[in-house]
Parts: C-alpha cells; structure tokens; sequence
C-alpha cells in the first residue's frame, strides 16, 4: 500500500526496522528516544497543507534561497534602492557596518558606519540610508559612502520615539517620509495594539520631524484567522508596491501579516521554521518579487529567500 505523504511512509517504514532490532539494555534508551520522536513526525505530517498559507500572488513553498556569507550570519535587514534588486544592501545586528553585494553572489563590500550595537533594521531614502538600531536611534549616511571602507558622514538622530525596542523601519520615497513599527513598547501591552510613527525627511538639515502616530489593531489577526493568535512582534515592514499594502513581519511570532493602506489587517500567514528559520528582513523589488531574509544559527547559514510574484489567472 502507497501512502499518500511520502514522509509518513519513510517514518513508518523506519518505526518496523528499528523495532527489528534486538532488545538489549544497550538500547533502551535508544527506543525511549527515537520511537516518540518517529511517532511525533508521524502525527505531525498529516495535515501539513492546512497549517501554512501564502499571501495572493506568491508561494511561499517555493522559495528562491541565497545563502549569505559568514560575515552576514546574522543579517537583520535588507534594502533595495529604488526597489532595483541588482544590489542588495544589508545589515547585521552586531557591528555597525552596511553589506552591499549582488543577488547570488556572497562577495560583498562592507562600510563601516558606527561602533558596535543592536542594529535592526534599514531603509533607502532617495539617496540617504537610515540604520535603525533597536533603542530606536537613527543613522543616516549618503548611499554614495557604502564604497567605502567607513564612512564618517553619519548623522545620528536620537529622542524622536518613546522608551521601547524597534525593529521595523520603511521609507515612502514619493512623500518623502520614515515609518517606524515599534516591536515592544510599554503602552501597547495591555491594548493590543502596536504603535507607529510617521517622520518628515528634511534634507537641508539631513534631520527627521514628527509628522503622526499610527495603530495595528492585532484584534484583527484572529478575525482573518482564527488559528493564529492576536500576539505580534514586529521583526521588519514594507509595503507592496503594486497593492500599497503593508506587509509586516515577526520572527518570535513566525507570521507573516498583511494589512490595507489604513493598517487594517486583512491577511495572516503563518510560516514554516523549516523554510523561515528566523525571519528578519522584508523587502520587494521592481517586479513585485517578495524577499525574506532569515538570520542563521548553528547549523543554518543566514539566507535571503526569494518568492517570485505570480500574477492571478483570469478565467
């Protein structure tokens, strides 16, 4: 008999060789360890269609995947300019440097941009790039200094956003304006809610000024899907350029959020740890292609996943 998911075929037939083998102490703790472990991926693989869905116009079983290089193990944030994908930008979140290289090949050049610290997150600006370090400081340097070896020509912005932890940061290059999505802040606990601000670029004095606040009403999650709970850390955020839609990101949560031009959340997508080991970059490029950027551990490199994007078939 053929079963239907090739992997509850391969655990079953490993389950009959391993209770083949002969009962002896030595193994005892051998069969305490493997067979619940076998069980488990049995039970597990059942229903694997059900539990991870793709936003319209990608698939996110399909990925595209671009292994980083050592340097970039932790890579916490990527960038296109002008959404052209030729070069990618990029950071890690330890010491203070931009990566800039081409999409498949690890070779990169690295600028120097501040002493080490918690950097999450950049954007590009026109010209500028903003680094966003996670006590919500901005770094700001013209993109002409990532040839650099350092650069020197840094303006760190502090005091525009209140006491908390920032990871998410988006760049509207036709209003001229900086978002930034707060990951954890005090207020926002007890509403269920996540907070943003919206920033005024002046580049006659290269400094940002206060021009809203936005709300993520996570009541919304559970509304598009009720399998998902209403929890969320923002981890990166961009937006569609072909739909304007938000797109947001949280690696502790492994969700994949999509919301309107006005922050209501249409869509939640879980993702597959398998595929998105820890998911902290998000970025889309001139053909409307999804990128996702995981940071590496142990076993896994750091990566940048492409999802091409699939225009709907009309009937």
């Amino acid at each position: 008999m053929m079963f239907s998911n090739p992997f509850i075929y391969f655990c079953k037939r490993l389950m009959k060789l391993i209770l083949k083998l002969p009962m002896k102490k030595l193994y005892t703790k051998f069969y305490y360890i493997v067979i619940p472990c076998v069980l488990f991926g049995v039970l597990s693989c059942k229903n694997p269609v059900d539990k991870f869905t793709s936003p319209k116009g990608y698939d996110l079983k399909k990925p595209d995947k671009f292994n980083m290089p050592s340097s970039l193990l932790e890579i916490s944030g990527i960038a296109f300019h002008n959404n052209n994908s030729d070069t990618i930008y990029s950071i890690q979140d330890e010491n203070g440097k931009l990566y800039k290289q081409k999409w498949d090949v690890k070779k990169q050049i690295n600028t120097k941009f501040s002493p080490n610290g918690d950097f999450e997150d950049l954007t590009i600006l026109k010209n500028n790039i903003f680094v966003l370090r996670s006590d919500g400081v901005f770094f700001s340097f013209p993109i002409t200094e990532s040839g650099k070896k350092e650069t020197k020509n840094v303006h760190e912005i502090k005091g525009l956003l209140p006491k908390g932890e920032y990871e998410s940061i988006y760049a509207d290059n036709e209003k001229n304006q900086i978002y930034v999505l707060c990951k954890s802040c005090p207020g926002d606990k007890k509403t269920k809610m996540v907070s943003g601000y919206i920033f005024d670029y002046i580049a006659a004095s290269d400094s940002l000024v206060s021009s809203g606040e936005f709300k993520v009403n996570l009541q919304g999650i559970e509304a598009v899907n009720p399998k998902v709970k209403t929890n969320l850390s923002p981890s990166a955020m961009t937006r569609n350029p072909r739909t304007n839609e938000w797109y947001i990101l949280s690696s502790a949560n492994k969700l994949l959020i999509i919301t309107d031009s006005k922050w209501n959340i249409t869509e939640a997508h879980r993702l597959n740890s398998s595929t998105f080991n820890q998911p902290e970059g998000l970025a889309f490029d001139t053909d409307f292609n999804l990128y996702i950027a995981n940071e590496g551990d142990e076993i896994t490199d750091g990566n940048i996943i492409k999802f091409k994007y699939v225009p709907a078939q009309s009937k």
